[in-house]
């Protein structure tokens, strides 16, 4: 491998490095005059022995524990990844089937880059339950569409959901969005002007910095903000006090925020094992040309040859350094003398070619899993499937939280039934064609708070459809975002069920589970409950099926659950309601253990809605009378299809009406007649979804 490198540069790299070799290391040369002695120290302790009577040998110096994960890119290794603690001792490996670059989300996923085969991007979701890197529970971005060469260094905006990747022999910095697949055109390329080996981005500020190989650092301001075409380049070049460029060939880059530093290795020549270099930058957001480094780290105790990647953790910087086969730790980076400093740790790894820390996840608990207690919301999203096309056919909208205004609308290109939203904030949505009988999953790049006025798109996002995934008319669906799951109620007369996909998956994937409740009933809605793992159904014939211990079998390796462990019967004074009953939107909240559901009655009358409250839901079976009965006109309940508890708040989409309802208090309201707290007008609302402040 070749890269862009001058005799001249070389020859002020070996000068310099020279000199602090010389100035580190003066005992190695002549005696000088003896100077005069100064006053004794006091006398250290003796060390303790070992067992043997020799002296002990050194402990590990002792890092905070950490998990951190290297991609591995030798003759042996390569494609994999192994996590290794904060010592680097190994502790497991995975089959990624990429060897470049890794970053680690904060929703839990590996993303990598690999150019040993084709060129990719692979996203392997709930990385820490992961085996391998199976279809069901990820996906790749790959092929001629995509541009990418020689994809290596990665970073991810994690507010925005994208994807940006150093693509070394293409000269550019590509930009996808979080849930692209397949063979897709990037949202963007940046070119730059040599060739890129590894990226940083600063979300907050918009700036994004580049590790070029011709020694030099590339930063871009306003990046997102100008459509991802910013019309400014800042060449920031580490070299000495007399302005003379001593970088050769950048690779890792290191970001702190906070600080507003940056360090950076530099591998020098790739053929030399011992000439590789660490940086250190103070201020480099507004530097622009000639930088003076604060640190300079480099020379034989260094075992810096080629320094291919770096990750920060406080003040201690992990290199991987591939040439010397190696894990290398500098504690307190940011201080300390320049020179031949020597790794507070180093520890034997065969060809690492990238690292990542695996950062402790916050709780993803989903708005749907808390129904009571009282937090600040973002507002309601609606989806709308009218009859026939019309100026909201595909849509889903956002408005405030008293359904007083629009705040934001998505267009999804087709017919669409209901939408559901992951913790970080990714929307899934169903869709079927009664024409082909076929059904499947949108999921949307950041649907929750970065797509208003926009379009599916396959460079942001990706759909699950076709034969083995089952789908045929999915209506009403559930993220468990924890276990990186959803659940999709499946209405079809033929093969009715409720099947469970990872939403990382991508194309033609068979569920992961389905359940099928009993005597062929079949499922309009669902709702799963993580704290109990337990699925309840919604069924068409105006009773609910309860599943038990559904991710556990899951986990155990079950594909297929047939018969619920409880049916739920509504009903009033011991007797269940007449028919027409057709229950349609259900959600359970754990904290009250109440299950909250709406009955359509008949579908082709617009005044017989039912909104019911059920007691003690956690362990009723069979006939089982409800706590709030509302119905009447005042109601404005006709076709009821979906709704979410919040606050203690119910939200119902009214479908026959043309409304969004809101019934305050609704687990201590009174039955009857009773009219909405809030309500606004809206074509055709098939799905209410409210959604949660990050």
């Amino acid at each position: 491998m070749e890269f862009n490198k001058t005799s001249q540069q070389k020859l002020k790299l070996s000068l310099l490095a020279t000199a602090m070799v010389l100035a580190l290391s003066a005992c190695d040369g002549d005696d000088g005059t003896d100077g005069v002695d100064g006053t004794d120290g006091a006398p250290g302790q003796d060390g303790t022995p070992g067992q043997d009577g020799t002296p002990g040998q050194d402990g590990t110096p002792g890092f905070a524990s950490a998990t951190f994960l290297v991609a591995n890119n030798g003759d042996d290794n390569r494609n994999t990844v192994t996590s290794i603690d904060q010592n680097a001792n190994v502790l497991s490996t995975v089959t990624t089937g990429a060897n470049e670059g890794i970053v680690f989300t904060q929703s839990g996923s590996l993303v990598q880059a690999g150019d040993s085969d084709l060129p990719l991007l692979r996203t392997l979701c709930n990385f820490e339950a992961q085996a391998d890197y199976m279809m069901s529970t990820g996906h790749e971005i790959t092929g001629a569409t995509t541009g990418l060469v020689n994809p290596k260094g990665i970073a991810f905006a994690e507010n925005a959901g994208l994807v940006m990747v150093a693509d070394f022999n293409g000269q550019k910095v590509s930009v996808f969005g979080g849930q692209a697949a397949g063979n897709v055109a990037p949202i963007a390329e940046i070119m730059t002007s040599a060739k890129p080996w590894d990226v940083a981005y600063d979300e907050q500020s918009d700036r994004l910095f580049v590790a070029l190989t011709d020694g030099t650092l590339a930063v871009y301001d306003n990046v997102a903000g100008s459509d991802f075409a910013p019309t400014v380049m800042r060449s920031v070049v580490p070299s000495d006090a007399d302005g003379n460029q001593i970088s050769i060939n950048l690779h890792g880059i290191a970001y702190e925020p906070m600080s507003n530093r940056m360090v950076l290795s530099d591998v020098g020549d790739a053929a030399i094992a011992d000439d590789g270099q660490i940086f250190v930058l103070e201020n480099v957001s507004t530097a622009d040309g000639a930088v003076v480094p604060s640190r300079v780290i480099g020379g034989a105790s260094t075992q810096l040859g080629n320094p291919v990647d770096i990750v920060l953790t406080g003040s201690d910087l992990r290199v991987a350094e591939k040439s010397n086969d190696a894990i290398l730790v500098f504690s307190n980076i940011f201080n300390g003398a320049s020179g031949d400093v020597a790794p507070t740790l180093s520890t034997p790894s065969v060809k690492p070619e990238s690292l990542a820390e695996l950062t402790q996840l916050n709780e993803m608990k989903d708005a749907s899993d808390d129904g009571i207690t009282t937090m600040p919301i973002m507002g309601l999203s609606v989806s709308s499937n009218p009859a026939s096309e019309g100026a909201t056919t595909g849509q889903v909208a956002q408005y405030s939280a008293v359904l007083s205004s629009e705040l934001s609308t998505f267009d999804a290109g087709m017919s669409i039934e209901s939408a559901a939203f992951t913790a970080s904030g990714d929307g899934v949505i169903t869709f079927d064609d009664v024409e082909t009988s076929t059904g499947g999953l949108l999921v949307i790049n950041r649907l929750n708070a970065m797509r208003d006025g926009m379009m599916y798109s396959d460079s942001f996002d990706h759909m699950i459809a076709g034969s083995d995934t089952g789908l045929i008319a999915p209506k009403g669906l559930d993220i468990a975002s924890e276990a990186g799951v959803v659940f999709v109620a499946d209405v079809n007369e033929a093969t009715p069920a409720v099947r469970v996909f990872s939403p990382c998956a991508s194309g033609n994937v068979a569920p992961l589970l389905t359940l099928e409740a009993a005597n062929g009933a079949r499922p309009w809605d669902v709702d799963y409950d993580p704290s109990t793992d337990s699925a309840y159904l919604a069924l068409t014939n105006g009773s609910v099926a309860v599943f038990e211990e559904v991710m556990r079998k899951m986990e155990s390796g079950e594909t297929v659950i047939t018969g619920e462990d409880r049916l739920i019967v509504p009903a009033s004074g011991g007797t269940a309601f007449a028919a027409p009953t057709n229950i349609h939107g259900i959600d359970y909240d754990s904290q009250s253990d109440s299950l909250v559901i709406s009955d359509v009655g008949s579908a082709a009358d617009a005044t017989d809605g039912k909104l019911y409250v059920i007691p003690g839901a956690g362990s009723a079976d069979g006939i089982t009378d409800v706590s709030v009965n509302i119905a009447g006109p005042n109601s404005t309940l006709g076709n009821p299809v979906d709704l979410m508890l919040s606050n203690g708040h119910v939200y119902v989409a009214e479908k026959s009406n043309g409304m969004i309802l809101r019934f305050d208090n609704i687990l201590n309201a009174a039955s009857g007649d009773i009219t909405p707290s809030f309500s606004m007008m809206y074509p055709a609302p098939e799905s209410v979804n409210v959604l949660s402040v990050k």
